[in-house]
Formats: structure tokens, sequence, C-alpha cells
């Protein structure tokens, strides 16, 4: 991720990288946490986690497939 997030951050940037992306992402405070949820990010180019709201975008917009 481009910066540490805390649970407050309602947008956060994400890279291929971080793929497979999940939330709360690692960079977030254990103590304010929900169950973990894994988002596709890939074929949109964004997600929202659907426990806390926080809108996630792939820096580059969506993976494109290829052989």
């Amino acid at each position: 991720m481009a910066e540490p997030a805390d649970n407050k951050s309602r947008h956060i940037e994400v890279t291929a990288a971080d793929l497979p992306l999940h939330c709360p992402t690692p960079a977030m405070h254990l103590w304010n946490t929900h169950p973990r949820v894994f988002l596709d990010v890939a074929k949109s180019g964004e997600a929202q986690c659907p426990y806390c709201g926080t809108k996630f975008t792939l820096a580059g917009g969506p993976v494109k497939a290829g052989h």
C-alpha cells in the first residue's frame, strides 16, 4: 500500500503488489477491526468493504487479462 492506513480512512489506493486485497489490511489497527473479507479490485479497479465502507481504488485501474 502506498501509505499506512488506519481504520478511520474511507479511501485507500492500492497497487497490484497488494493483491489479493483484503479488509482490514495489515496496516489497520487490530483493536478496531472486523472479520476479514477479500475484495476484488482487479476487475473494476475499485471495491468497497461491506463491513466498514472503506473504498479501495487500484492504482492504474482494472487489471487487463491476457495470455
